[in-house]
């Protein structure tokens, strides 16, 4: 870690890891990660008194999925990020024996402190899935309530829990959003394997009363997972909003992958319809999953994701630590010819960690930055290019895509290494690009937001590059890091 804090505080292009020297070369700079062990799905983002939450699911004992408890991290501008003790932890019944983890959820800004749990009015309240099981074999999922009086620094979990519970073994992932217009609480969660998501309401989030379900529908292939449901507006059409609701599940290239796949359509306060027939995914690459949208932050929707994939996310060769999160995107709707559409943009904090901003691709040194490049078809770029090591983006056949068969160390799961392409509708004569690259990681999102693909790499080159070819143009080139 000295190495790169050394790196980030000095802002220093020319600061390059020996290869293979250090197990942290893979650790982001830019995007966050815990300090060590395991995570994945991102929880409870929240915003309250001038702080971003970012709970996650985190395994306090190792790099493995395991032992799943809630890792905290706060943040007041969604890009330099404190991480706090953990908030949730796995916790065993005396009575039973049993063992409950702390599965993915939601956190809440209760203002009005409806329930009287709390001892101020800024109440944090956390709706989680409580996962039994015993001898590592599952038991029951319901969903529990904790609550702090702090800041989320501190928790207690309801003496009454669960606070819904339906007797199935699968039965998770609670989103819980403060529904104005009927002054309710509306809670999204999924029946995994059933291919169902189930709303619920409250007014007090302790009880809680099934109001519909929707699917099965769109893409089945593999169960679904972390649902969410957000009203957003229509570019370009003032005043006229649709809603989403986002889903995790297959991935558009088959289920020997996960993705996230969303609808759109309408809520009543009641009843999410959607007339869509064919499903419409979030992100072409193989790493980008369990996303969903902070709370009560007001005039943007803002998702984040886990960026790895179960395909091989236990075994990604990253050291004392397993698992990062996306940069923060920023949601619309666009209407196109093909119909309604999800666009997807870095927020506009993002653009803080820019660093320096540099002439061309040559003076790139370090493997954290941001290019704004021009493609025509046939031409694309190489980046972290040592000899025959690449990660190649480009445009072929009308088709965006990330090649990263020979981006480095890919033997260490045999379906790592692939090729991710979305068809761009219509065709382009040409395309322009914004690529984020971070150490081991690259999110790559089209000008207009309509497509965006992430990926995992782990380049083994102490001296990296970027080349273009065909007739790619580079527009801009920035140096990221901390300040």
């Amino acid at each position: 870690m000295k190495y790169f804090a050394f790196c980030t505080l000095l802002a220093l292009i020319s600061c390059t890891p020996e290869k293979n020297n250090s197990i942290e070369q893979y650790r982001p700079l830019v995007h966050f990660t815990p300090q060590k062990n395991w995570t994945n799905d991102p929880n409870g983002l929240v915003y309250i008194d001038g702080e971003y939450h970012l709970f996650f699911q985190y395994n306090p004992y190792g790099t493995t999925w395991g032992h799943m408890s809630w890792g905290h991290a706060v943040s007041t501008d969604l890009v330099n990020w404190k991480e706090l003790p953990i908030a949730l932890e796995e916790y065993l019944d005396p009575a039973t024996g049993d063992s409950t983890m702390i599965f993915s959820g939601t956190a809440v800004a209760d203002f009005n402190n409806i329930h009287k749990l709390c001892n101020e009015p800024n109440c944090l309240v956390a709706i989680y899935t409580s996962h039994v099981h015993r001898d590592n074999q599952g038991l029951r999922q319901h969903q529990s309530l904790a609550y702090s009086n702090d800041k989320g620094r501190t928790w207690k979990r309801y003496g009454k829990n669960p606070v819904l519970d339906i007797e199935r073994k699968d039965f998770r992932d609670p989103k819980v959003f403060w529904y104005p217009q009927h002054e309710k609480w509306v809670m999204a969660l999924v029946v995994p394997d059933l291919f169902k998501v189930q709303l619920y309401e409250s007014e007090d989030l302790l009880q809680w009363s099934l109001m519909s379900e929707f699917g099965p529908a769109g893409d089945t292939l593999r169960i679904w997972e972390c649902p969410d449901l957000f009203e957003l507006p229509v570019e370009g059409q003032p005043g006229k909003t649709k809603w989403v609701l986002s889903l995790s599940g297959s991935h558009p290239a088959g289920p020997a992958f996960v993705g996230m796949q969303y609808f759109v359509g309408d809520f009543d306060g009641t009843k999410f319809t959607s007339a869509q027939t064919q499903p419409l995914y979030v992100d072409f690459g193989k790493d980008y999953y369990a996303g969903i949208v902070f709370n009560n932050v007001k005039d943007r929707t803002i998702m984040l994701g886990w960026v790895n994939n179960w395909t091989y996310a236990n075994q990604i060769p990253t050291g004392t630590w397993r698992g990062m999160f996306s940069v923060p995107r920023q949601l619309g709707l666009k209407e196109t010819t093909s119909g309604m559409r999800l666009t997807q943009h870095p927020v506009k904090e993002w653009e803080t960690l820019r660093t320096q901003k540099l002439s061309s691709v040559d003076e790139l040194k370090l493997q954290t930055f941001e290019l704004e490049v021009e493609l025509k078809e046939g031409s694309g770029v190489h980046l972290f290019k040592s000899g025959n090591e690449q990660t190649t983006i480009g445009l072929r056949d009308g088709k965006l895509y990330i090649d990263r068969t020979q981006s480095g160390l890919t033997d260490f799961q045999k379906d790592f290494a692939s090729i991710e392409s979305v068809i761009i509708e219509p065709k382009p004569d040409k395309l322009n690009i914004r690529i984020i690259a971070d150490q081991s990681v690259i999110e790559v999102f089209t000008a207009d937001g309509l497509y965006s693909i992430t990926d995992q790499v782990f380049p083994t080159h102490a001296q990296p590059g970027v080349e273009l070819f065909g007739n790619a143009e580079v527009k801009n080139v920035w140096a990221l890091g901390r300040k």
